[in-house]
């Protein structure tokens, strides 16, 4: 027999509660990080706004339960490609190249839109439901089937990437391809297919990487690509040679984070300079004024969120459910792992946000909506009198 639960109990107030820690985080960090720059916009008022609006998504999200987001799954992912096809052939007027890429809608006075964050949300549901329902119709694992899992799983993922790739963001690309690989690993698929596979491409990527450092002359010859084109990874192996072009940032960041120490210089002490750092430099703000103590603070956040993600995942009865959950993890953790890699030279900068924490409306909003869903298995959650956990 079912049992009735209140409105109140239904509300995920653990992960509800971290949110309000990411805030507070999110708040001081950008209210510190705008003070260095000539900005006409208070950018506090403004994360506000979309945290609220972020609330409003979550809210929302909570109106359907697995069972409906598995039927829409592909009418969502349908409606992304749509929006990444419309932002390729806009008009200037309506998505402007901005930094070089054509990744964002421009909305007047509310900004500006970037389809690309909510289409990762997008992607998890529809591999969730590739996943279920291959499942469903195999249920006997053959190495055959694991590996027409695969393709389906492939050919899905391919299909946003190219689109994002084309105007180009490389950032988010990186992140699709995160999810793809988490989602892929807990896709009950053989590691007789996993291993080689990724194997192959790491050894293609390490390939890649030394023809870049030691030999770009080939890849100028043969594949038109030139040397310049690979100044951020240069700039990340031997910053100090490129300080004035793409090393500025990282010399700056590592000066910032190493001269906090252990305890901070004190909110708003801030004495290195950093451009756009209420953005994807915010945890180099955070490290200066907050030292290793305000640092491992963050860090310390996000595995907590990710151990909530991972819990809920473990304890729903739904497939579906547990497959968006892995996806959101591998989206949040890569993100994490990523931008604050990029702050202490263990990875190349690429333009990838500190969730919940950076400034950046599309960004936030999208991992609100992934958020929203995680509220939505527990809102929606059934439990039953004499059920097996009760005994």
């Amino acid at each position: 027999m079912e049992t009735r639960q209140r409105f109140a109990d239904k509300i995920d107030w653990g992960l509800l509660f971290l949110l309000m820690l990411f805030f507070i985080v999110s708040a001081m960090g950008i209210s510190s990080a705008q003070t260095s720059g000539q900005y006409g916009t208070n950018f506090v008022i403004r994360q506000a706004f979309w945290y609220v609006v972020g609330g409003i998504i979550i809210g929302a999200a909570l109106f359907l339960d697995s069972d409906q987001y598995k039927r829409l799954a592909w009418y969502i992912y349908g409606a992304g490609i749509f929006l990444l096809v419309l932002l390729l052939i806009s008009p200037e007027s309506i998505a402007p190249h901005r930094n070089g890429a054509k990744s964002w809608f421009m909305l007047g006075p509310l900004g500006s839109i970037q389809p690309s964050e909510f289409m990762k949300t997008f992607l998890i549901l529809a591999l969730a439901r590739v996943i279920t329902n291959h499942h469903e119709l195999n249920p006997r694992k053959t190495v055959q089937t694991d590996f027409q899992l695969l393709i389906k799983i492939g050919l899905t993922t391919l299909l946003p990437l190219a689109f994002i790739m084309q105007q180009p963001d490389l950032g988010t690309s990186l992140v699709i391809l995160a999810i793809m690989t988490g989602i892929i690993l807990v896709s009950g698929i053989t590691w007789k297919l996993i291993v080689p596979i990724y194997a192959s491409i790491g050894v293609l990527g390490a390939g890649i990487l030394s023809l870049v450092i030691w030999a770009p002359q080939l890849l100028e010859k043969y594949l038109n690509v030139k040397p310049y084109q690979f100044g951020r990874i240069y700039a990340w192996l031997d910053p100090y040679n490129y300080a004035k072009l793409e090393g500025f940032h990282l010399i700056n960041s590592l000066n910032a984070i190493g001269s906090g120490q252990i305890f901070g210089k004190g909110y708003s002490d801030r004495e290195v300079y950093i451009p756009e750092n209420h953005t994807d430099f915010i945890f180099s703000v955070i490290g200066e004024e907050y030292g290793f103590i305000g640092a491992s603070v963050v860090i310390s956040l996000y595995f907590l969120l990710i151990y909530h993600l991972t819990k809920t995942a473990l304890d729903t009865k739904e497939p579906f459910n547990a497959y968006v959950c892995a996806g959101i993890i591998s989206m949040i953790t890569f993100h994490v792992f990523q931008n604050i890699g990029m702050t202490i030279q263990l990875l190349p900068i690429t333009g990838i946000p500190l969730p919940f924490i950076s400034y950046g409306g599309s960004s936030l909003m999208g991992n609100m909506l992934a958020l929203g869903l995680v509220f939505s298995m527990r809102f929606h959650h059934k439990t039953y009198m004499f059920s097996s956990e009760d005994s």
